[in-house]
């Protein structure tokens, strides 16, 4: 009989960003590729929008995460980071479910940069000056 994993998974993504959670139970630390949480996103903005998302779960008992991010930048990265969050909560206790869905947590933003196109200049819509006379 196979034994259960410890702890329950989940990835979330944005832009190029991806981030996959882990949720254990327990006592432990909150981390983002084995750093604090609060030292891998230094700003008080993206501390307060992770801790938001724990102010909703706060009856969620003895948990912790461990998180691995890559891809992207800094902001597309705390966007994954919340996603995976929400979606690891969710999966371990369905009564969080309305809760985080109503706040926006649930839903993948799908904007992704549009690739650049050969004959352009540099980016996807720019074209080249054409010269006037």
């Amino acid at each position: 009989m196979a034994e259960k994993n410890p702890y329950t998974s989940t990835h979330g993504r944005r832009k190029g960003a991806v981030a996959r959670a882990r949720l254990f139970k327990g006592r432990g630390i909150t981390t983002v590729n084995g750093k604090p949480y609060e030292e891998y996103f230094p700003s008080v903005v993206a501390q307060s929008k992770i801790n938001k998302l724990f102010g909703l779960l706060k009856e969620a008992g003895d948990h912790y995460l461990t998180i691995r991010v890559d891809g992207s930048g800094k902001n597309s990265q705390l966007t994954a980071v919340i996603h995976s969050i929400a979606r690891t909560y969710t999966l371990e206790n369905k009564d969080f479910r309305p809760t985080i869905k109503k706040a926006g947590y649930l839903t993948r933003d799908p904007r992704v940069r549009e690739r650049r196109k050969f004959g352009k200049a540099q980016k996807a819509r720019k074209g080249k000056q054409s010269p006037k006379r």
